[in-house]
């Protein structure tokens, strides 16, 4: 996963850059353009340095409080993709097409996809490669079909509901999605990052999950 230069890199750069041309700026009024000091010279120099040392001590506490990206954790479980034998071309040819998508366009690193009592499809990192796993709603799942709302657990280690997904998703798995596909079925999603998925994916998962609902209506 490709870490995301921050886009505000230059901004917390500017009072850094402010503070030291100001000090440079006085330096260069006080020995070229100050034939003779004058009190209320020295006073303006004194403010000067003052304001160019608070903008210098700013700009080194932004660089100092960057945001940095979650560590990627390692994931126990093997790459692999298993198909419901029962599945038509069609439905494959969408399933393949929509966990491909959510795979290479967002952190997600473990899809699963369970329609009407039917675990239809797994991919990426799994748990358990070649047995599609047997998954009974309950807890969050059962509050994502209720609801018709997703559930974002976007670090499993402080939720109890982490022992729901275990077997579903590779140990070590660190956030997980769960997208409703219409009140039939869930798009589960799970990460080796935490907080992982932001705004805009959520947005793409769910458009992602009404294609689905289309396709198993």
């Amino acid at each position: 996963m490709r870490v995301k230069r921050d886009p505000n890199r230059w901004l917390r750069r500017l009072p850094l850059v402010a503070g030291v041309l100001g000090s440079i700026l006085l330096v260069i009024n006080r020995l070229a353009f100050t034939p003779e000091l004058l009190a209320s010279q020295s006073r303006s120099d004194a403010l000067g340095i003052f304001l160019s040392a608070v903008l210098i001590l700013t700009g080194l506490l932004w660089q100092q409080v960057q945001p940095r990206p979650p560590q990627a954790a390692t994931l126990q479980g093997s790459p692999g993709c298993d198909w419901h034998p029962e599945l038509s071309e069609r439905e494959k040819l969408e399933l393949a097409w929509a966990s491909h998508t959510l795979l290479s366009t967002t952190a997600a690193r473990t899809v699963v996809i369970w329609v009407e009592g039917r675990t239809l499809l797994q991919r990426g990192i799994l748990a358990s490669p070649g047995q599609l796993p047997s998954l009974q709603p309950q807890g969050t799942l059962q509050q994502v079909l209720k609801t018709g709302q997703p559930v974002y657990l976007g670090d499993l280690r402080f939720f109890p509901a982490r022992a729901e997904f275990e077997g579903l998703l590779p140990a070590g798995s660190q956030a997980v999605l769960c997208q409703p596909i219409g009140q039939k079925g869930c798009l589960i999603l799970g990460s080796d990052r935490p907080r992982s998925f932001s705004r805009q994916e959520q947005a793409w998962i769910a458009a992602i999950a009404n294609k689905l609902e289309t396709l198993f209506a």
